[in-house]
């Protein structure tokens, strides 16, 4: 058995902590975060797949602790920072979070612990933020590596389980220690030569994502001018047995990782004197299309949004869960507010934004877009009425309209 402490306790560290401990290890899941501990220990959070009563049982067993008192952490062997790393307000990295995370770590952690960052971050992070954190503030014989996180909520296939880890650590002991923890609950462990190698795949695997999605969407732009269907072109191309992977257009990228993610590979590019245009150009690509698809629904509205009544339907980032974060639908939303539409929104797994609710699907409107549709969603009653549909889903499903890119 093997201590270990998680800390940061959202949608990575959380089901971190709880499939470690199911595993057989002791574990901590740390969050300064009062709220969010409590909320944990009465089993009650807003990440999918995990089973609350799961949760209160390994409490009970005392197998797993959550908790907001950083003296927890203190005899844990491995200690793993699962913090967030955004975007500041003008849009380069923000590790503010990561580095008061390791601040506090160093100040409570044994000196013999291994530190593993799964934060995703640039090439460097570990060697050249994290530890000299720790440096500064402990002398020990302190252990470091890298295991960047691959999670990816809601999805039923690929979990923590059966999602191949990219592990390196400073040293071969540090390494070794982070191999043999992560196999404990991984049944795929990938070892990479150096830390910056691990922290630039977990880059890359997003911005690989984010630049074939803005691909798409600048197709979506040329078909619309053309006249022809994106998402035929798409399935045509898609007959190719080999060379070629569909990606599909939408209003935007959303979550954590590929508006993201790119942005901490195009900035340390930048800081290291290499070009990152395609990355640049790509995010712009992206970033703009909620305002270009209130030109799209203008057109469709006869260009004029004044008054009229619009519903969208889903608010998260992607289908079947209830994460807004970066939600390229919640920014379509304040634009089509802004030009003078009337829009509500349904959305059976969000249901609550701000002070607004979600309302059922109405036929009583000039205008219905499907921008995240969910699988409980009944689109029957907009089937039977003459309601006007735009289908901007991104997806090939097909929802009983043609698709709109």
């Amino acid at each position: 058995m093997i201590k270990v402490a998680v800390v940061g306790q959202g949608y990575v560290g959380l089901p971190l902590a709880i499939q470690a401990s199911e595993a057989g290890n002791k574990v901590v899941g740390y969050d300064n975060n009062q709220e969010k501990i409590l909320e944990i220990n009465q089993g009650r959070f807003e990440i999918p797949g995990l089973d609350s009563e799961l949760i209160i049982s390994l409490i009970a067993e005392n197998r797993f602790k959550a908790t907001y008192d950083p003296s927890d952490i203190s005899d844990s062997d491995i200690v793993i920072l699962a913090v967030p790393t955004p975007l500041g307000k003008d849009g380069k990295p923000d590790t503010s979070v990561l580095e008061q995370a390791a601040g506090t770590v160093a100040k409570y952690c044994k000196p013999t612990a291994l530190i593993i960052n799964e934060s995703t971050s640039y090439p460097g992070t570990l060697r050249n933020l994290i530890q000299p954190i720790f440096n500064s503030k402990s002398a020990s014989n302190l252990l470091f590596a890298a295991a960047p996180e691959r999670v990816d909520p809601g999805n039923t296939k690929w979990d923590l389980v059966n999602t191949p880890r990219v592990i390196s650590g400073l040293t071969t002991d540090a390494t070794q220690k982070a191999v043999l923890f992560y196999k404990t609950f991984c049944s795929t462990v990938h070892e990479v030569s150096s830390p910056e190698v691990a922290e630039a795949s977990k880059l890359f695997e997003n911005t690989f994502r984010m630049v074939n999605i803005a691909l798409a969407n600048e197709l979506a732009e040329i078909s619309n001018k053309l006249g022809f269907s994106t998402h035929e072109a798409i399935a045509a191309a898609s007959t190719k047995p080999f060379g070629f992977m569909p990606f599909y257009p939408s209003i935007g990228v959303g979550g954590h990782c590929i508006p993201i993610d790119p942005m901490y590979l195009s900035d340390v590019a930048k800081r290291a004197g290499a070009d990152s245009s395609l990355i640049d150009l790509a995010q712009n690509i992206n970033s703009a299309m909620p305002k270009n698809t209130v030109k799209r629904v203008k057109l469709e509205l006869d260009n004029e949004l004044g008054n009229k009544r619009i519903q969208l339907v889903g608010l998260a980032y992607k289908s079947n869960i209830s994460d807004l974060r970066e939600s390229p639908a919640l920014e379509l939303l304040h634009e089509l507010r802004a030009a003078g539409a009337i829009v509500s929104w349904h959305d059976p797994i969000v249901g609550q934004y701000g002070e607004e609710s979600s309302k059922e699907l109405d036929e009583n409107i000039d205008l219905g877009i499907i921008l995240t549709p969910y699988d409980e969603i009944d689109f029957s009653k907009w089937k039977k009425s003459a309601v006007k549909v735009l289908d901007l889903s991104a997806s090939s499903k097909n929802y009983g309209w043609p698709k709109s890119f």
